[in-house]
């Protein structure tokens, strides 16, 4: 991205039951809608141009309740007024080209602020709970590209083909056609190898679980790659669990109080689960394929992006992970409503002083650790 573009932000929407952190600790935070209409709203009010529905179909793992993904990105477009809302959504539980008809009526009715996260799958007990066959890691990712190839052929072609081994489309047009152009941004997940690939075949963007310095431009440099090989470009998100307090070590006493009061069992029926993920892979490189107890306490690597401490010391780490190549930090928080109104009062303001800084080829700071 270029260094001049200011760095975006999302929030995950906290549309399923439990906040996003599998702790016991008091999180200020509701799944239910009227607290996220409001929660939408404030957000887009302090800065964040997009929002990501969780997508859970069944209770697990601290979450015992939650909301459809497209239905309630659809609510939250309805009730704001420039928020983009990225709808999770599963290859495997949906037929693209249905799909592609609901986001294109949602991108109409919104004034082109629909989107999609196009997750492959970790969670095998969905699948096989509702009856779908749970293929082999790498298969859930090229059925996931023909997925997200089927997408942009409907929302683009008046005549759409393909034919695929998973998806086949003849002569199929679908109107009316979405408003963003070209269509709707498509997001990915995954940190493996055919993640990877994937992304750099097919996907606008491409979200990295939390990462480190070095990490995070490991990804960024061979998705890149990829991508160049194909004659395309993507852009890159990352994960953080953001903690801002007054002093660093306030904001680091939160966090060990949240790993303190860690809901062990569901946080081992998480590892459980996701050992279908990164570790399934042929070379054990992927989502979760590393992560620790604690990394698990955040359930997509939050802690490690480490923007935990004062409103200035994260202002740095984001402008570090901006000159690496994110052009969206996707964030989660303990009190929501509390904790997004901070953020754009006192966090946002420092990031768009240092950006301005670095857009003039300020010096930038000592180098930060890893």
């Amino acid at each position: 991205m270029s260094l001049e573009e200011p760095l975006k932000f999302a929030y995950w929407v906290p549309n399923v039951s439990g906040g996003l952190v599998t702790s016991d600790i008091e999180q200020r935070t509701d799944w239910g809608y009227e607290y996220n209409r409001d929660l939408a709203v404030l957000a887009e009010n302090s800065g964040f141009e997009y929002a990501l529905s969780q997508v859970r179909y069944t209770a697990s793992y601290g979450a015992s309740y939650q909301h459809e993904s497209t239905g309630f990105s659809l609510a939250l477009l309805l009730a704001t007024q420039r928020l983009k809302v990225i709808a999770a959504v599963h290859p495997g539980l949906w037929h693209p080209g249905v799909l592609a008809k609901f986001i294109a009526s949602a991108d109409v009715i919104s004034g082109g602020r629909a989107a999609v996260n196009v997750v492959s799958g970790w969670f095998k007990g969905e699948f096989t709970g509702l009856g779908e066959p749970w293929l082999e890691h790498d298969e859930r990712y090229r059925r996931t590209e023909e997925f997200i190839r089927v997408l942009r052929e409907l929302w683009t072609n008046d005549h759409a083909e393909f034919r695929g081994d998973f998806y086949r489309i003849h002569d199929f047009d679908i109107k009316p056609k979405p408003v963003a152009a070209p269509h709707p941004e498509i997001f990915q997940g995954g940190n493996s190898t055919a993640a990877r690939k994937l992304a750099g075949s097919v996907s606008d963007w491409y979200f990295s679980n939390g990462k480190d310095f070095d990490g995070f431009s490991e990804q960024v440099s061979e998705v890149s790659g990829y991508a160049a090989g194909n004659g395309r470009t993507v852009r890159f998100g990352l994960n953080g669990f953001l903690i801002a307090r007054e002093t660093e070590s306030e904001a680091r006493a939160v966090l060990r109080e949240i790993v303190d009061k860690a809901n062990v069992e569901a946080v081992e029926g998480f590892r459980s689960a996701v050992a279908q993920a990164g570790k399934s892979t042929s070379d054990s490189k992927g989502m979760w394929a590393d992560s620790e107890f604690e990394d698990l306490v955040q359930y997509n690597d939050g802690f490690r992006t480490k923007l935990i401490g004062t409103p200035e010391q994260i202002a740095d780490r984001a402008i570090e992970y901006k000159r690496r190549g994110a052009s969206l930090l996707l964030l989660g928080f303990l009190h929501y409503l509390e904790d997004v109104e901070h953020f754009g009062k006192h966090v946002l303001p420092i990031i768009r002083a240092k950006e301005q800084d670095l857009a003039r080829g300020a010096a930038t700071p000592e180098p930060l650790g890893v």
